[in-house]
């Protein structure tokens, strides 16, 4: 006779993804109802305001129901599906503490807190978990205050005590088995720190191996992961992109051909002495993901920031000559180049980089934010550099972090990664926060100034236009020189017109003699 099996319904809420984001968008179910799933796999792409992430299921069960179709936009903390989770009647064991966590995070009403360790939201809870009525059962006494070495948990066939996507997308990212950790949270909760302690603990062990062969057999084997891995996630991310663009291109044809004919039939009308109706369609495009988020950064940033921009043009003639020569010497050298980038040609906007990096060690209050609530300017300690990017799917800015700790080989390699990544669309929510100081080069579209708005919470921004051949005074005569415009616009809470006067002429000394900058470096 077959055991009898009490069947519990949990219902998976979209979680907090990060950074603030409040809704994101389905793109594509990976599951139907009736299939099923196992604990950590991915049951729905979404798209947030930053990126597109595969949303992990916590659950392993039978999926019973989902909420919302494709294209659907979602707030956090929404249903997103239900998972049938069965266990054995007569072998249930009693309840532990951390299954208590579990039950008390899926019923307790007045918490949107999905994730362990972000932000959250009060959400209203519309379904809850059932959990069927059973027979009282011993509790377990108290350990002593003294326990000694922690024993592993004793999770079995059970739900793994963790009620974060992100927390065991780390740990399965890095290898890190779940069901071996001790839970620091309340109720023996596994968090994020409990994982990257053990990843820690790991790369201890790692550094600490007397044989080779052991290390280069883990080495093999985590290039091995991250290569299926890295091509499983590649391959959606392609036809995701390649559906948007394709949609948005069909969407653009039909308005060209509705508005040429809007168009023909007008010029009819007033050519017969007719009141023309109105030409083209109107047409209305919601503010929604990334549009919609810089939608509301910017109006934000000119809503609190009092901005001032001051420019200033400059002779990058001898700047294009260093960096001839050193991609010349990279060509030379090709054979010898390194995993650290410096086999790569170095582009323009690492140069950029670089300047903007060493003039940031001189002016260190254009690295800062203000806080109002507090009536303080906080600067930081740390330069991480974002640089605006145009995408098929809109403006973003990656961010390179610790830019004041990397070489200009470095902060190159750093910039082909980030923008390889958001041209297919891979950059993580994290890849597009966090940045103090951003870096514009609106020279890519033929133009040669702009006053950019400041990239809120930051405090300043360096705009590069385009370098073109212009006559230039060099040396008591004119000559036809490479000449750049270069623009910073500045928070003026944080410093006044000397310190950004200050800041943008060392960039243009910089880029006019190249020379200086080795004095910093």
């Amino acid at each position: 006779m077959a055991p009898a099996f009490d069947v519990n319904s949990l219902e998976f809420k979209l979680p907090d993804l990060g950074e603030g984001l409040t809704e994101a968008e389905i793109v594509r179910w990976l599951v139907q109802v009736g299939d099923v799933v196992a604990v950590d796999q991915p049951v729905v792409e979404v798209e947030t305001a930053k990126a597109m992430v595969e949303v992990p299921c916590p659950y392993g069960g039978v999926v019973t129901a989902r909420f919302g179709e494709e294209g659907t936009e979602l707030p956090v903390g929404s249903p997103l599906l239900t998972v049938a989770v069965g266990t054995p009647a007569d072998t249930r064991a009693p309840e532990e503490p951390a299954e208590r966590a579990l039950r008390t995070a899926a019923e307790e009403e007045s918490s949107g807190n999905v994730l362990v360790g972000y932000g959250t939201g009060a959400a209203p809870a519309r379904r809850r978990r059932v959990r069927p009525t059973r027979a009282a059962s011993p509790v377990p006494a108290a350990a002593p205050a003294d326990r000694g070495p922690q024993r592993l948990p004793a999770y079995g066939d059970g739900p793994v005590p963790v009620i974060s996507p992100l927390v065991r997308k780390l740990a399965r990212e890095h290898g890190v088995e779940l069901r071996e950790l001790v839970g620091s949270g309340p109720d023996g909760l596994i968090t994020r720190a409990d994982v990257e302690a053990a990843i820690g603990a790991a790369a201890t062990a790692a550094t600490r191996a007397v044989t080779g062969q052991a290390t280069g057999a883990a080495a093999g084997a985590g290039r091995a992961v991250a290569s299926v891995v890295g091509l499983a996630s590649g391959e959606a991310w392609e036809d995701t992109m390649a559906r948007e663009v394709a949609a948005l291109k069909t969407a653009a044809r039909e308005d060209d051909e509705l508005i040429r004919a809007g168009r023909a039939e007008a010029r009819r009308q007033v050519e017969a002495g007719q009141e023309p109706t109105r030409a083209g369609i109107e047409s209305r495009h919601p503010l929604t993901g990334i549009r919609g988020l810089v939608a509301d950064k910017m109006a934000r940033s000119r809503r609190e920031i009092p901005e001032a921009t001051c420019w200033v043009d400059a002779d990058a003639t001898e700047l294009l000559a260093a960096r001839a020569a050193m991609n010349g010497a990279v060509s030379a050298q090709a054979n010898a180049a390194t995993a650290a980038g410096d086999g790569q040609k170095v582009s323009l906007l690492a140069l950029f980089a670089r300047i903007a990096v060493a003039a940031l060690g001189r002016f260190p209050m254009l690295n800062s934010t203000v806080d109002m609530e507090a009536r303080e300017v906080r600067r930081f300690a740390d330069i991480h550099l974002g640089f605006a990017a145009q995408t098929d799917r809109g403006l973003v800015v990656p961010v390179v972090r610790h830019a004041q700790s990397r070489t200009t080989a470095s902060i190159n390699a750093e910039l082909i990664r980030l923008t390889e990544a958001g041209r297919s669309g891979k950059l993580t929510p994290g890849e597009l926060t966090g940045g103090t100081f951003t870096l514009n080069n609106y020279g890519v579209f033929g133009v040669d100034g702009s006053t950019p708005i400041i990239n809120h919470p930051e405090a300043a921004m360096l705009g590069v236009g385009r370098i073109v051949p212009k006559p230039w005074v060099h040396q008591g005569e004119l000559a036809v020189r490479h000449v750049v415009q270069l623009s910073l616009t500045f928070d003026h809470r944080v410093c006044d017109g000397g310190t950004a006067g200050g800041f943008l002429r060392y960039v243009a000394d910089c880029v006019e003699q190249p020379a200086v900058l080795l004095r910093s470096v």
